[in-house]
Protein backbone atom coordinates (compact mmCIF):
# COMPACT_ATOMS: atom_id res chain seq x y z
CA UNK A 1 0.00 0.00 0.00
CA UNK A 2 1.39 3.23 -1.03
CA UNK A 3 1.20 5.93 1.82
CA UNK A 4 0.25 9.29 0.59
CA UNK A 5 0.93 12.78 2.37
CA UNK A 6 -0.82 15.76 1.23
CA UNK A 7 -0.10 19.80 0.84
CA UNK A 8 -3.47 21.40 0.21
CA UNK A 9 -6.43 20.79 1.31
CA UNK A 10 -8.71 21.86 -1.56
CA UNK A 11 -11.31 20.48 -3.91
CA UNK A 12 -8.29 19.09 -6.26
CA UNK A 13 -6.87 17.08 -2.82
CA UNK A 14 -9.86 16.16 -1.83
CA UNK A 15 -10.86 14.66 -5.71
CA UNK A 16 -7.24 13.25 -5.77
CA UNK A 17 -7.54 11.05 -2.53
CA UNK A 18 -11.01 9.90 -3.37
CA UNK A 19 -9.52 8.71 -6.90
CA UNK A 20 -6.79 7.67 -4.69
CA UNK A 21 -8.79 5.47 -2.71
CA UNK A 22 -10.95 4.15 -5.54
CA UNK A 23 -7.40 2.55 -6.96
CA UNK A 24 -7.25 0.42 -3.59
CA UNK A 25 -3.35 1.19 -3.94
CA UNK A 26 -2.91 4.28 -1.79
CA UNK A 27 -3.94 5.22 2.31
CA UNK A 28 -3.84 8.78 3.19
CA UNK A 29 -1.24 8.68 6.02
CA UNK A 30 -0.60 12.51 6.66
CA UNK A 31 -2.08 15.62 6.15
CA UNK A 32 0.17 19.18 6.13
CA UNK A 33 -1.61 22.53 6.12
CA UNK A 34 -0.66 25.95 7.26
CA UNK A 35 -3.30 26.45 9.60
CA UNK A 36 -4.30 23.72 12.19
CA UNK A 37 -8.08 23.70 11.75
CA UNK A 38 -8.38 23.36 8.00
CA UNK A 39 -5.44 20.26 8.31
CA UNK A 40 -7.97 18.40 11.12
CA UNK A 41 -11.11 18.89 9.20
CA UNK A 42 -9.63 17.45 5.94
CA UNK A 43 -8.02 14.92 7.98
CA UNK A 44 -10.92 14.26 9.79
CA UNK A 45 -13.16 13.79 6.65
CA UNK A 46 -10.74 11.33 4.80
CA UNK A 47 -9.87 9.23 8.11
CA UNK A 48 -6.20 10.19 8.48
CA UNK A 49 -4.85 10.75 12.03
CA UNK A 50 -1.81 12.78 10.84
CA UNK A 51 -1.93 16.55 10.77
CA UNK A 52 1.26 18.46 10.43
CA UNK A 53 1.37 22.33 10.42
CA UNK A 54 5.04 22.64 10.24
CA UNK A 55 6.47 21.52 6.59
CA UNK A 56 9.38 20.07 8.22
CA UNK A 57 8.09 17.97 10.19
CA UNK A 58 5.50 16.59 7.77
CA UNK A 59 8.13 16.21 5.40
CA UNK A 60 10.56 14.58 8.27
CA UNK A 61 7.65 12.40 9.16
CA UNK A 62 8.11 8.06 8.31
CA UNK A 63 4.01 8.37 7.95
CA UNK A 64 4.20 8.19 4.26
CA UNK A 65 6.47 7.75 1.37
CA UNK A 66 4.42 9.92 -1.17
CA UNK A 67 3.87 13.13 -1.12
CA UNK A 68 1.09 15.04 -3.23
CA UNK A 69 1.51 18.50 -3.58
CA UNK A 70 -0.97 21.21 -4.56
CA UNK A 71 0.22 24.31 -3.42
CA UNK A 72 0.21 27.60 -5.51
CA UNK A 73 2.68 26.77 -8.16
CA UNK A 74 4.83 29.46 -6.88
CA UNK A 75 5.93 27.19 -4.40
CA UNK A 76 5.56 24.02 -5.80
CA UNK A 77 9.87 23.91 -6.94
CA UNK A 78 10.77 24.40 -3.26
CA UNK A 79 8.63 21.95 -1.47
CA UNK A 80 9.26 19.34 -4.63
CA UNK A 81 12.82 19.69 -3.69
CA UNK A 82 12.58 19.37 -0.10
CA UNK A 83 10.35 16.12 -0.50
CA UNK A 84 12.69 14.46 -2.99
CA UNK A 85 15.64 15.83 -0.79
CA UNK A 86 13.82 13.76 2.30
CA UNK A 87 13.50 10.28 0.03
CA UNK A 88 9.35 10.82 -0.74
CA UNK A 89 7.93 9.82 -4.09
CA UNK A 90 6.16 13.25 -5.37
CA UNK A 91 2.93 13.76 -7.56
CA UNK A 92 2.51 17.66 -8.16
CA UNK A 93 0.00 19.55 -9.72
CA UNK A 94 0.83 21.50 -12.96
CA UNK A 95 2.54 23.26 -13.80
CA UNK A 96 5.07 21.50 -11.47
CA UNK A 97 7.84 24.14 -11.87
CA UNK A 98 7.94 27.95 -14.03
CA UNK A 99 10.96 27.42 -16.26
CA UNK A 100 13.66 25.20 -17.25
CA UNK A 101 16.50 26.04 -14.42
CA UNK A 102 14.37 25.11 -12.03
CA UNK A 103 13.37 21.86 -13.70
CA UNK A 104 16.88 20.75 -14.25
CA UNK A 105 17.92 21.44 -10.75
CA UNK A 106 15.11 18.82 -9.56
CA UNK A 107 16.44 16.80 -12.65
CA UNK A 108 20.05 17.22 -10.87
CA UNK A 109 18.75 16.20 -7.36
CA UNK A 110 16.56 13.11 -8.46
CA UNK A 111 20.10 11.41 -9.77
CA UNK A 112 21.06 11.99 -5.83
CA UNK A 113 17.78 10.24 -4.79
CA UNK A 114 17.56 7.28 -7.72
CA UNK A 115 15.22 5.45 -6.16
CA UNK A 116 12.64 8.53 -6.14
CA UNK A 117 9.84 9.25 -8.81
CA UNK A 118 8.48 12.42 -9.64
CA UNK A 119 5.02 12.84 -11.87
CA UNK A 120 3.41 15.90 -12.57
CA UNK A 121 -0.50 15.51 -12.49
CA UNK A 122 -1.27 16.32 -15.90
CA UNK A 123 -4.45 13.77 -15.56
CA UNK A 124 -5.51 14.22 -19.38
CA UNK A 125 -2.55 12.54 -20.98
CA UNK A 126 -3.26 9.14 -18.74
CA UNK A 127 -7.57 9.56 -19.67
CA UNK A 128 -8.05 6.03 -21.44
CA UNK A 129 -9.65 8.60 -24.61
CA UNK A 130 -6.02 10.11 -25.11
CA UNK A 131 -4.33 6.86 -25.28
CA UNK A 132 -7.01 6.23 -28.20
CA UNK A 133 -6.06 8.91 -30.03
CA UNK A 134 -2.11 8.26 -29.48
CA UNK A 135 -3.26 4.99 -31.48
CA UNK A 136 -5.52 6.60 -34.14
CA UNK A 137 -2.60 8.76 -34.72
CA UNK A 138 -0.25 5.80 -35.57
CA UNK A 139 -2.77 5.08 -38.44
CA UNK A 140 -2.71 8.63 -39.92
CA UNK A 141 -0.48 10.05 -42.34
CA UNK A 142 -1.80 13.43 -43.84
CA UNK A 143 -1.90 15.77 -40.34
CA UNK A 144 -2.66 19.17 -40.84
CA UNK A 145 -2.99 20.75 -37.86
CA UNK A 146 -5.08 20.56 -34.74
CA UNK A 147 -7.38 23.00 -32.30
CA UNK A 148 -7.00 22.37 -28.33
CA UNK A 149 -9.92 24.21 -26.19
CA UNK A 150 -10.14 24.23 -22.49
CA UNK A 151 -12.56 26.80 -21.36
CA UNK A 152 -13.76 27.13 -18.05
CA UNK A 153 -14.91 30.13 -16.12
CA UNK A 154 -13.61 30.71 -12.95
CA UNK A 155 -15.87 31.57 -9.79
CA UNK A 156 -12.67 33.35 -8.83
CA UNK A 157 -12.60 35.74 -11.76
CA UNK A 158 -15.86 37.06 -9.69
CA UNK A 159 -13.33 38.07 -6.81
CA UNK A 160 -11.51 39.76 -9.85
CA UNK A 161 -14.61 41.47 -10.67
CA UNK A 162 -15.03 43.03 -6.55
CA UNK A 163 -11.73 44.17 -6.46
CA UNK A 164 -9.94 41.40 -4.90
CA UNK A 165 -6.48 39.63 -6.24
CA UNK A 166 -7.11 35.74 -5.44
CA UNK A 167 -4.01 33.30 -6.14
CA UNK A 168 -4.91 32.10 -9.20
CA UNK A 169 -4.81 35.23 -11.14
CA UNK A 170 -2.52 36.44 -8.93
CA UNK A 171 1.74 36.52 -11.26
CA UNK A 172 2.80 36.62 -7.83
CA UNK A 173 1.35 32.92 -7.12
CA UNK A 174 2.44 32.09 -10.84
CA UNK A 175 -1.46 32.24 -11.52
CA UNK A 176 -3.01 33.37 -14.85
CA UNK A 177 -4.78 31.05 -17.44
CA UNK A 178 -1.56 29.72 -19.27
CA UNK A 179 0.07 28.49 -15.82
CA UNK A 180 -3.52 26.80 -15.12
CA UNK A 181 -5.86 25.79 -17.98
CA UNK A 182 -2.92 26.29 -20.42
CA UNK A 183 -0.89 23.13 -19.13
CA UNK A 184 -3.67 21.05 -20.22
CA UNK A 185 -3.78 21.97 -24.32
CA UNK A 186 -0.38 21.83 -23.77
CA UNK A 187 0.01 18.61 -22.59
CA UNK A 188 -2.22 17.33 -25.56
CA UNK A 189 -0.31 18.97 -28.48
CA UNK A 190 3.53 18.24 -27.39
CA UNK A 191 1.97 14.33 -25.88
CA UNK A 192 0.36 14.01 -29.22
CA UNK A 193 3.00 15.60 -31.26
CA UNK A 194 6.27 16.46 -29.98
CA UNK A 195 8.11 19.89 -29.47
CA UNK A 196 7.10 22.46 -31.89
CA UNK A 197 9.33 24.79 -33.62
CA UNK A 198 8.65 27.65 -32.48
CA UNK A 199 5.35 29.11 -30.20
CA UNK A 200 4.15 32.21 -29.24
CA UNK A 201 1.06 33.39 -27.17
CA UNK A 202 -1.18 36.22 -27.24
CA UNK A 203 -2.52 36.41 -23.98
CA UNK A 204 -6.06 38.68 -22.75
CA UNK A 205 -4.81 40.54 -19.71
CA UNK A 206 -7.38 41.54 -17.05
CA UNK A 207 -7.48 44.58 -14.73
CA UNK A 208 -5.46 43.31 -11.89
CA UNK A 209 -2.22 42.46 -14.75
CA UNK A 210 -2.55 38.55 -15.22
CA UNK A 211 -3.69 36.48 -18.39
CA UNK A 212 -7.42 35.61 -17.71
CA UNK A 213 -7.48 33.95 -21.68
CA UNK A 214 -5.29 33.53 -24.42
CA UNK A 215 -4.41 31.43 -27.54
CA UNK A 216 -0.98 29.95 -28.41
CA UNK A 217 0.25 28.95 -31.35
CA UNK A 218 2.62 26.09 -31.85
CA UNK A 219 4.44 25.78 -35.44
CA UNK A 220 5.45 22.49 -36.55
CA UNK A 221 7.28 22.19 -40.06
CA UNK A 222 3.98 20.93 -41.85
CA UNK A 223 1.28 22.30 -39.63
CA UNK A 224 0.15 24.62 -36.89
CA UNK A 225 -1.49 23.76 -33.27
CA UNK A 226 -3.55 26.16 -31.86
CA UNK A 227 -3.97 25.97 -27.87
CA UNK A 228 -7.49 28.33 -26.70
CA UNK A 229 -7.45 28.35 -22.76
CA UNK A 230 -9.48 31.04 -20.84
CA UNK A 231 -10.80 31.49 -17.02
CA UNK A 232 -12.84 34.28 -17.40
CA UNK A 233 -15.36 32.37 -19.93
CA UNK A 234 -16.89 29.64 -21.02
CA UNK A 235 -16.18 27.20 -24.13
CA UNK A 236 -18.63 23.91 -25.29
CA UNK A 237 -16.13 23.71 -28.75
CA UNK A 238 -14.66 20.42 -29.10
CA UNK A 239 -10.91 19.72 -29.59
CA UNK A 240 -10.23 18.20 -32.90
CA UNK A 241 -7.10 17.07 -35.11
CA UNK A 242 -7.37 17.85 -38.11
CA UNK A 243 -6.32 14.66 -40.97
CA UNK A 244 -7.39 15.16 -44.66
CA UNK A 245 -10.67 14.54 -44.88
CA UNK A 246 -10.94 13.34 -41.50
CA UNK A 247 -11.45 14.86 -38.11
CA UNK A 248 -10.59 12.94 -34.86
CA UNK A 249 -12.94 15.12 -32.27
CA UNK A 250 -12.20 15.35 -28.19
CA UNK A 251 -14.71 16.85 -25.74
CA UNK A 252 -12.29 19.12 -24.99
CA UNK A 253 -8.52 19.89 -24.58
CA UNK A 254 -8.79 19.75 -20.94
CA UNK A 255 -11.10 16.59 -19.85
CA UNK A 256 -10.21 14.52 -22.86
CA UNK A 257 -12.80 12.29 -21.75
CA UNK A 258 -14.27 10.93 -24.85
CA UNK A 259 -12.77 10.61 -28.68
CA UNK A 260 -14.20 9.79 -31.90
CA UNK A 261 -13.01 10.00 -35.52
CA UNK A 262 -15.08 11.12 -37.84
CA UNK A 263 -14.82 10.30 -41.72
CA UNK A 264 -17.03 11.33 -44.85
CA UNK A 265 -18.79 7.95 -44.29
CA UNK A 266 -19.02 7.74 -40.81
CA UNK A 267 -18.86 8.50 -36.47
CA UNK A 268 -16.78 5.75 -35.03
CA UNK A 269 -16.21 5.97 -31.10
CA UNK A 270 -12.91 5.27 -30.40
CA UNK A 271 -13.06 6.04 -26.81
CA UNK A 272 -16.55 6.11 -25.04
CA UNK A 273 -17.36 8.62 -22.43
CA UNK A 274 -15.16 8.28 -19.09
CA UNK A 275 -17.96 8.89 -16.18
CA UNK A 276 -15.30 8.16 -13.00
CA UNK A 277 -13.42 10.04 -11.17
CA UNK A 278 -10.95 12.00 -13.77
CA UNK A 279 -8.11 11.46 -11.29
CA UNK A 280 -8.52 7.62 -11.46
CA UNK A 281 -6.07 6.76 -14.61
CA UNK A 282 -3.26 9.04 -13.49
CA UNK A 283 -3.38 7.92 -9.74
CA UNK A 284 -3.48 3.89 -11.13
CA UNK A 285 -0.73 4.78 -13.73
CA UNK A 286 1.56 6.23 -10.85
CA UNK A 287 0.86 3.16 -8.84
CA UNK A 288 2.12 0.83 -11.38
CA UNK A 289 4.80 2.74 -11.49
CA UNK A 290 5.71 3.24 -7.73
CA UNK A 291 4.53 -0.85 -7.31
CA UNK A 292 6.74 -2.33 -10.27
CA UNK A 293 9.42 -0.06 -10.73
CA UNK A 294 11.94 -3.13 -11.98
CA UNK A 295 9.59 -3.47 -14.52
CA UNK A 296 11.11 -2.41 -17.82
CA UNK A 297 8.50 -1.49 -19.91
CA UNK A 298 6.72 0.44 -16.37
CA UNK A 299 10.26 1.96 -16.34
CA UNK A 300 10.24 2.96 -19.67
CA UNK A 301 7.03 5.08 -19.68
CA UNK A 302 8.29 6.46 -16.70
CA UNK A 303 10.77 8.00 -18.44
CA UNK A 304 8.80 8.96 -21.06
CA UNK A 305 6.38 10.80 -18.89
CA UNK A 306 9.67 12.93 -16.96
CA UNK A 307 10.37 13.80 -20.80
CA UNK A 308 6.87 14.86 -21.06
CA UNK A 309 7.11 16.59 -18.22
CA UNK A 310 10.42 18.59 -19.51
CA UNK A 311 9.51 19.15 -22.54
CA UNK A 312 5.71 21.04 -21.50
CA UNK A 313 8.34 22.94 -18.90
CA UNK A 314 10.64 23.98 -21.83
CA UNK A 315 7.69 25.79 -24.23
CA UNK A 316 5.50 27.05 -21.07
CA UNK A 317 8.56 29.07 -20.15
CA UNK A 318 9.03 30.16 -24.21
CA UNK A 319 5.46 31.32 -24.15
CA UNK A 320 5.85 33.01 -21.18
CA UNK A 321 8.71 34.89 -22.70
CA UNK A 322 6.70 35.40 -25.96
CA UNK A 323 4.05 37.32 -23.83
CA UNK A 324 6.25 39.46 -21.60
CA UNK A 325 5.25 36.98 -18.44
CA UNK A 326 8.16 36.42 -16.11
CA UNK A 327 7.04 34.28 -13.37
CA UNK A 328 8.03 34.58 -9.95
CA UNK A 329 11.35 32.56 -9.42
CA UNK A 330 12.26 30.74 -6.11
CA UNK A 331 15.37 28.81 -7.69
CA UNK A 332 18.42 28.91 -5.05
CA UNK A 333 21.76 27.77 -6.23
Amino acid sequence: MIKIGTIGTNWITQRMVEAATATGEYELAAVYSRHEDTGKVFAEKNHCQQVYCSLNDFMSSDQFDTVYIASPNVFHFAQVLEAIQHDKNVIVEKPAFMNPRQMQRVLDELTLHPQVRLFEAARNVHMPAFKAVQKTLAKVHQLAGADFVFSQYSSRYDLVLAGETPNVFNFKFAGGALADLGIYPLYDAIGLFGLPIKQIYYPTMIAIGADGKGTAILHYADYDITLNFSKISSSKHESEIYAGRDIIAIDNGGEFTEAKLITPDETKVISSKYVENPMIPEMTDFANVLNHHDNPEIRRQYQAWLQLMQQVNETLNNLAVSAGIHYPDQFKE
